[in-house]
């Protein structure tokens, strides 16, 4: 989402306002998706005990609250240790459900006819009404693939196509194949079909394997919402982050993170040796826990929390189809009626979704508006604000040209080595040198003004790292350009600096 959104943003330099809208308002509802996902999940999971005992209602919520603290509260650990069977979990889960739905397209093959298109397009036609309010119902069946691309990150895109084309999307069309049969077996008077269509031994080993998986979908949804908030922070669209590394060796200094200004300052730790992506944000994580649980308090059933979460979801869906647009036509050039018609099957098919699940906000779907609001809110304002205290900052900040040259003419007294001052307005003198000078009356033989900035791009080459500007013998400019995707590395960006001309002794720096 901020990726396509920092690409588009940089193909409108003089009007870049109205997509950083767009993307605040894609970042924002996939923060509502964020809440009402693992709510939803485990909830609808541990609901399954209802079947097996209708005695469990009354502690169908207080456990879902017990999981759902067990799940929050471990983040703090990363997922590297138990990532190792969510795999196999998973792959259990999506074989099980997809043998449950065989075992009833067995007794009823002729179920299979409806994978036909032809049936949908005449329900629309014939019933347009009723099939809208009915594809608002059904884009809860979203929950079975979404946990795929929710942190996908962390895996790419082959290692998604092949699971999704090898096994979800067969054993999910199995399951829900199976699930009709089962409804129109029992005459529409079902009130489970996915649990109650397991029978005898294997329905308690489904609602503890449901709950597993329903735990390892929301904790993707959670990793995935850390890495949108740290993206976000890489893209200025959050305060500086300070970002401490918590493995022994790991970094050798604090993360840089100021690239994108966008929240307020947010820890960021790391929980992997190996993957510099598993990241744990305390903050996110206690407001995401809080309000997971107050939505599972408030709405009690995962059928009432099923009208909250189709509006999210599809909202997110039309804002990527349209930033992608502006990134076909702006980034990679492509002509217009190429784009128009790859962009408007998406489009067609998102705001049918999303005008089918809007209708339902009073019916719980204020919920996931209501957080999103919440998080506009909070990064417009922050956007507007920063922006608004620097150019206050600027207009009583004198430029560094005038300073150097004042200084040269009539220099302080000098003092040997390199004096590096980090700033994020390289015209300007920074708050640090000006106070150096003012209680100190010294200044160093060689001053650097360093600044980080971020490309709109995922990479940058180790060829375009590095400007180096002499602004006179005592003041030289150098600016250090990462990616949005990359790690800054000033250590390794200033040995560039070295290699390129730039002579300093890292012991009096």
């Amino acid at each position: 989402m901020l990726s396509l959104m920092a690409l588009a943003r940089g193909s409108f330099p003089t009007r870049s306002a109205i997509i950083l809208a767009i993307g605040i308002v894609g970042a924002s509802l996939f923060f509502g998706d964020a809440v009402i996902t693992p709510a939803i999940s485990v909830l609808s999971a541990v609901e399954g005990m209802n079947v097996v005992t209708p005695t469990f209602q009354p502690y169908v919520v207080p456990l879902t609250l017990v999981i759902l603290a067990i799940l929050f509260s471990v983040q703090r650990f990363g997922t590297g240790g138990v990532a190792l069977i969510f795999g196999p979990i998973t792959a259990v889960w999506f074989l099980a459900i997809g043998l449950s739905g065989l075992n009833h397209i067995i007794a009823d093959p002729e179920i299979l006819w409806a994978i036909s298109p032809h049936y949908i397009v005449a329900f629309l036609i014939n019933s347009p009404d009723v099939a809208f309010v009915t594809v608002g119902a059904i884009f809860l069946a979203v929950t079975g693939a979404e946990a795929l691309y929710a942190d996908l990150g962390h895996f790419g895109r082959k290692p998604i196509v092949l699971a999704w084309l090898a096994i979800v999307f067969p054993c999910l069309l199995l399951n829900y194949a199976g699930q009709g049969a089962f409804v129109l077996a029992k005459n529409g008077h079902v009130g489970h079909p996915f649990f109650e269509m397991n029978e005898g031994w294997t329905l308690i080993p489904m609602v503890v394997l449901a709950t597993a998986a329903t735990v390892i979908a929301s904790q993707a949804v959670i990793s995935g919402a850390f890495s949108l908030t740290r993206q976000a922070v890489q893209l200025n669209m959050l305060p500086r982050i300070a970002s401490q590394a918590v493995i022994s060796g790991a970094f050798s200094l604090t993360r840089q993170a100021v690239q994108l200004n966008m929240l307020p300052r947010l820890e960021i730790l790391h929980t992997s040796e190996r993957q510099s992506g598993q990241i744990y944000m305390p903050r996110v994580n206690v407001l995401l826990a809080l309000a997971v649980m107050l939505l599972v308090v408030g709405f009690g059933e995962s059928s009432k929390l099923a009208s909250a979460y189709g509006i999210s979801v599809t909202g997110n869906m039309l804002v990527t189809t349209v930033l992608l647009f502006v990134v076909m036509t702006r980034i990679w050039k492509w002509r217009l009626w190429v784009a128009v018609a790859m962009t408007a099957v998406f489009a067609f098919i998102d705001i049918g979704f999303f005008a089918s699940n809007i209708v339902k906000v009073f019916e719980g779907g204020w919920a996931s508006l209501a957080v999103a609001f919440t998080i506009v809110l909070a990064m417009w304002t922050w956007v507007r604000g920063s922006r608004y205290l620097f150019d206050k900052t600027r207009r009583n900040e004198i430029p560094l040209d005038f300073l150097a040259g004042n200084l040269l003419k009539k220099k302080p007294q000098l003092v040997s080595g390199t004096a590096v001052f980090l700033t994020s307005d390289p015209q300007s003198a920074p708050t640090a040198l000006m106070h150096s000078l003012k209680h100190y009356k010294v200044l160093h033989e060689q001053n650097v003004i360093l600044s980080v900035v971020t490309a709109p791009q995922p990479l940058v080459p180790d060829s375009e790292r590095v400007k180096m500007e002499t602004v006179n013998e005592l003041f030289m400019r150098v600016t250090l350009t990462f990616g949005y995707m990359e790690q800054p590395n000033i250590p390794r960006a200033l040995a560039i600096c070295r290699k390129q001309g730039w002579k300093f002794d890292i012991m009096t720096t």
